[in-house]
């Protein structure tokens, strides 16, 4: 049944209502407090919203004054691991990073799943370890662009980036003193170099 206009309240509802407001007590006794028609709203009793902030200006053109954006996004991989301190000898390292030192030997983990590369990788590095090699290269490969264009992006790479977790969480990262991205004669971006502790 639809309501096509508004009432007015009975006078036994008006009484009743007088009833009620005699035996409670106002939560705010400065507001009038009064009772109107059915549906009508009771001016003082709608609550008061703070007015919103304005909006800045802003002009096509215009350089944006807030960076929090790009103080919070992570470094790249790359930044990541050139940030990482010099455990190994300054000298070795600087040829290391120029390519003129050649790995002993080489693992290619090109095209395997994570649950394959991962053994793979942990005994390879601790083979090599145990053998007295130095330096040897890990190829991951850049990784194919595989976003589909689904809601949640899928990283490019995930070996590459995993890879570098792996080298520095034990049993790997007790036998290794360093790890950096290969020079592009060796992989590049598509590759690390992992140089090994002394074997004692």
């Amino acid at each position: 049944m639809s309501r096509k206009g508004r009432r007015g309240l009975t006078p036994d509802e008006q009484d009743l209502w007088g009833r009620v407001t005699r035996k409670t007590t106002p939560l705010h006794p400065d507001r009038h407090q009064s009772i109107g028609s059915i549906g009508e709203e009771v001016p003082g009793n709608k609550p008061t919203r703070p007015a919103p902030d304005p909006v800045p200006t802003f002009r096509v053109g215009q350089n944006s004054s807030d960076t929090m954006l790009s103080r919070n996004l992570p470094p790249g991989l790359s930044r990541s691991l050139n940030e990482l301190p010099v455990r190994m000898d300054r000298r070795a390292h600087a040829q290391l990073k120029r390519g003129k030192l050649k790995p002993e030997s080489r693992i290619d983990l090109h095209g395997m799943t994570l649950a394959r590369a991962h053994p793979e990788l942990n005994q390879f590095i601790l083979e090599a370890h145990a053998k007295g090699r130095r330096l040897v290269l890990v190829i991951t490969g850049k990784g194919k662009d595989r976003d589909d264009g689904g809601p949640i992006p899928v990283r490019r790479g995930v070996l590459k980036h995993q890879v570098p977790v792996w080298l520095q969480t034990p049993p790997l990262s007790h036998v290794i003193l360093q790890v950096s991205e290969a020079h592009l004669k060796h992989g590049g971006t598509g590759a690390y170099y992992v140089y090994l502790r002394r074997n004692r």
